[in-house]
């Protein structure tokens, strides 16, 4: 008999009873079911490829008219096909072998498709060298799928935006309403694996824009302590708070593409806080994991009160935890006073410093903030039809990261956000705070930009550069509605675990209804 990896033996156990189409519908397979079938040899990954490239020329580009993918991999066939031969002849190298994967198109990849963060300044640009999430993807036999819309330059060009709208992409939908918003900036990924274009996808985060789209599209976002993630090859805003982040229908799939993505990248400015053992994020995933934990109800995050429907959603999750064994502490109250404006501060300064490195370094065909800012002027028409760049004429305006107004906002923010979240957790003896993600997707308006109810949570786990997942929790009037655990620095296996514990109690997406 063969041998069979670890990984591979618990995916089978797993995966025992699992259904079995038999129409070929792929669309709600997790990643363990997907495995076991091309171990069995009843589907291969190029079949899998052409399923998805197809429910994408039906879906996002007819039909409903998502537009959550702004290009294919031409190669994508091709890599599949290659990896089918190799799990034939030598095994799969793991649990990502032969699984597509869609990536924000503000990751860099080196091959036939273009890193353009949706803006037309930079059309045609193929940066020289992957991102190094992307190699380690590639090295886990992860299939390159597609490139997902964003909100341009991952919604930090204007202060009047609509999440969702690239010039490149267009407006990504809602598919739960398309004249819904998506959420950004992440918001092509979170649709893409929320329709099911893709297994997985990556998004990335700077404030919420992980978080937020995977809240209203209703799937599992994880946003990773800071630095546990390579930033390398990525188009910034601010290294102080950017991360990449895993994005799947369950916490299992989301925990599986985080193992495939993380690893030590010495060229990544965080590189020195790297853990020195880094858990198995998919392993011993437990219903029971919230037997003895101490959880508490964050009640002073944004819009907190706005939308009794979502605080009746926090109530009733409330009642879970306890009947899973949690000790509930509620409310936790937190002042982050002046937390917001530092960090504005150093995000305008970042933005500057590390854009025109990025784009000094890449072979993009502009190299500046100056040469963007002046494409985007004379190309306003097709560029700016909507909103501005008020975000990037006052980086414009910034000094270089030396200057001390910078150094003290910096210093300011992280304390703040990390006093006051370390201070709760420690006050009440918490293994983690829960809040609601976002309030319902509003709607897509390009006259008045987003206007959202205001609930977001997203703020302290951002600033602070600590960890954070957000689920399914319910929805209202079909609008999804997501939960967020938020934890200590390097507490991303405990709040992976505490959220699949709720994800068996029944916190599992819908999926949207396509007709």
């Amino acid at each position: 008999m063969k041998y069979q990896p670890v990984w591979m033996i618990t995916f089978l156990l797993l995966t025992a009873c699992a259904p079995v189409s038999d129409q070929n519908e792929y669309n709600e397979y997790d990643i363990a079911t997907l495995q076991q079938l091309m171990n069995e040899g009843e589907l291969s990954s190029a079949e899998l490829t052409e399923y998805y490239l197809q429910r994408i020329e039906s879906i996002d580009r007819g039909g409903r008219g998502l537009n959550a993918i702004i290009e294919v991999n031409p190669d994508a066939m091709d890599i599949a096909k290659t990896l089918d031969e190799e799990r034939r002849t030598s095994g799969p190298r793991g649990p990502m072998h032969g699984i597509p994967v869609v990536l924000k198109a503000n990751i860099d990849t080196a091959d036939q498709m273009t890193t353009t963060a949706g803006s037309l300044a930079l059309a045609g640009h193929r940066p020289p060298a992957d991102a190094f999430i992307v190699a380690r993807l590639r090295e886990e036999g992860a299939v390159i799928l597609a490139k997902a819309n964003l909100s341009e330059w991952a919604n930090f060009r204007s202060t009047e935006s609509s999440s969702g709208w690239s010039s490149i992409g267009g407006q990504t939908r809602n598919p739960y309403g398309t004249g819904r918003n998506p959420c950004g900036s992440s918001s092509g990924s979170a649709v893409a694996v929320a329709a099911s274009l893709t297994s997985v996808a990556v998004g990335t985060e700077t404030n919420g824009s992980v978080v937020c789209p995977s809240s209203v599209n209703g799937i599992v976002g994880i946003k990773p302590t800071l630095g546990l993630i390579s930033r390398s090859g990525i188009i910034p805003i601010a290294h102080s708070q950017d991360t990449a982040g895993p994005m799947g229908r369950t916490v299992e799939d989301a925990a599986i593409l985080l193992n495939a993505m993380v690893a030590h990248d010495p060229a990544d400015p965080l590189a020195d806080i790297f853990p020195e053992s880094v858990p198995d994020f998919a392993a011993n995933l437990s219903k029971d994991a919230l037997n003895g934990a101490r959880i508490g109800v964050l009640r002073t995050h944004s819009g907190v009160g706005n939308d009794v429907r979502v605080d009746q959603i926090v109530l009733d999750t409330v009642a879970v935890l306890k009947s899973l064994g949690a000790e509930v502490i509620d409310p936790i109250e937190i002042d982050a006073e002046g937390m917001g404006s530092a960090s504005r501060e150093v995000l305008y300064y970042e933005f500057k410093t590390d854009l025109n490195a990025y784009l000094e370094n890449s072979g993009a065909p502009l190299k500046t903030m100056t040469d963007i800012i002046a494409f985007n002027e004379k190309h306003a028409a097709t560029v700016m039809p909507f909103f501005g760049q008020e975000r990037m004429l006052e980086a414009e305006t910034k000094g270089p990261l030396t200057d001390q107004v910078y150094l003290d906002a910096l210093a300011l923010s992280k304390q703040i956000s990390q006093d006051a979240l370390n201070g709760a957790l420690k006050e009440h003896n918490l293994d983690a705070l829960i809040a609601p993600t976002r309030g319902p997707a509003w709607m897509t308006d390009n006259v008045s930009g987003d206007h959202s109810s205001g609930i977001s949570s997203s703020t302290l786990a951002a600033v602070s550069g600590y960890a954070s997942i957000t689920l399914p929790a319910g929805d209202i009037l079909g609008l999804p509605i997501g939960i967020s655990f938020i934890g200590a620095e390097f507490s991303d296996a405990e709040l992976i675990q505490y959220a699949y514990a709720l994800e068996q109690a029944g916190y599992q997406r819908q999926p949207p209804e396509f007709p």
